[in-house]
């Protein structure tokens, strides 16, 4: 309990001042220079982390006086605000909650009960289930591949999951899809924003050597917790009904995030058409609902902070931004890191989407499944038994560094978007000499 505190406490004071020490808006009230936002923000994060059990009151709490601060004493518009959010959190909202309709769609199908069939007796079907959730969530949403994970791990378990497995397989969720535009929703934005999909893909190196490391510690704890079941039961009836509404919001999900750029839109109307012809668990909505709205008054106090520029591009820059998206929200960072330019797109995807695994709430996979197992709703039980996963960030991300080196890309909007440009060429360098200065 005292190394995970003082893990947390490090977290703290290495993400917090990294994103103080960025560009912010003028005007904003500061104390010893840091702005008093982040010092609120600081507050709420260190309340979700002391009072587990209240995390939502704590969150709404400190939305309301973030709120109140910033009407006060800045010049914040807040319909202007909520006016750009407001997709992005509906979205958010749409996909938490109709994720979990999904997951119960999933175990009540009764497939799950049928994986003892295909994953190993030992620790190795753990690890298998892994590599199941990764390859998921290359091609889905992270939410929806953890909590189709989570589904399987609740049968095959007996319902007695261990934290440091119900990390992993966000891990595993949010690895999957750091190498992958329709995997994540970070690295959508980097697609639509321009970056070629080919120049994300060698995240999958970093993705590869942390699942390795983070899934074989994982999986040996959970056999250690609770060994997986041996042998399937007698006489399972595969409802495929029930498997054929999953299918339908999964294609939903992804046709809608193609066409509409709203996911959520064609995972709701999948449910619909699904409810015509089985019963939906309604009641998932009850029990997800207030995680789901932890997690949207977090992100929103996220938004108001007074970032509007990152450090200079490095690989430095983005190691360090995988930390802050622990307790950060990484969709705005990665918009400010697409307005910077010169990232190697690769490194920052994996980075903003792998680090917010580190704790239970640094990622929307990561609520979602604590959603359903809420006794890992805890910083300090997260990180005493999933201290594999920052370890894991480490070595997947110099992993990286070493195998592929930094190769960062010019501003990909000046050049065309699917051709690469190392940041060093001659051509580069005229591209950037003709941009505008201040």
């Amino acid at each position: 309990m005292k190394r995970s505190r003082l893990f947390l406490v490090t977290l703290l004071g290495v993400a917090l001042p990294s994103v103080a020490m960025a560009s912010v808006t003028a005007g904003s009230p500061a104390v010893f220079g840091i702005h008093v936002e982040f010092v609120i923000f600081g507050l709420i994060l260190l309340g979700i982390a002391l009072f587990h059990r209240r995390t939502f009151e704590v969150a709404v709490t400190g939305l309301v006086v973030l709120l109140a601060f910033k009407l006060a004493f800045t010049n914040f518009h807040l319909i202007r605000h909520f006016r750009n959010e407001w997709p992005m959190l509906l979205n958010l909202f749409g996909l938490l909650i109709g994720f979990a309709i999904l997951a119960r769609h999933f175990e009540e199908s009764k497939v799950p009960a049928e994986f003892p069939r295909w994953l190993p007796d030992d620790w190795k079907g753990g690890f298998v289930l892994l590599v199941f959730v990764f390859i998921l969530s290359t091609f889905l949403d992270n939410i929806a591949a953890a909590m189709i994970g989570g589904a399987v791990a609740h049968v095959v378990y007996r319902h007695r999951v261990h934290i440091g497995f119900l990390a992993a397989i966000v891990a595993a969720s949010n690895a999957g899809g750091a190498g992958s535009v329709i995997g994540d929703t970070t690295t959508t934005m980097m697609w639509i924003d321009g970056v070629a999909a080919g120049n994300v893909l060698h995240a999958f190196v970093g993705s590869a050597v942390s699942l390795l490391f983070f899934g074989i510690i994982a999986s040996r704890q959970q056999q250690a917790y609770q060994p997986i079941v041996r042998d399937v039961p007698s006489g399972i009836r595969i409802d495929f009904g029930r498997v054929m509404i999953v299918v339908l919001i999964l294609t939903g999900a992804i046709a809608a995030n193609i066409l509409l750029e709203f996911p959520a839109v064609g995972v709701w109307i999948a449910i619909l058409i699904g409810a015509t012809f089985r019963k939906t668990p309604w009641h998932e909505l009850q029990k997800s609902l207030k995680g789901s709205l932890f997690l949207l008054a977090l992100v929103t106090c996220a938004s108001m902070m007074p970032v509007q520029d990152l450090p200079p591009a490095s690989w430095k820059t983005a190691f360090g931004l995988g930390w802050i998206s622990a307790v950060f929200d990484n969709i705005p960072l990665t918009k400010l890191a697409l307005d910077q330019g010169g990232y190697d797109w690769g490194f920052l995807a994996y980075a903003v989407g792998f680090g917010g695994s580190i704790i239970w709430f640094g990622s929307s996979a990561g609520v979602a499944i604590t959603n359903m197992f809420p006794e890992a709703r805890s910083v300090f039980a997260w990180l005493k038994h999933a201290w594999h996963i920052p370890v894991g960030y480490l070595l997947g991300f110099f992993a990286m560094l070493w195998i592929m080196g930094w190769q960062p890309h010019a501003p990909h909007q000046r050049h065309g978007r699917f051709e690469k440009v190392p940041i060093s060429s001659p051509r580069t360098d005229t591209i950037l000499n003709q941009r505008p200065r201040n």
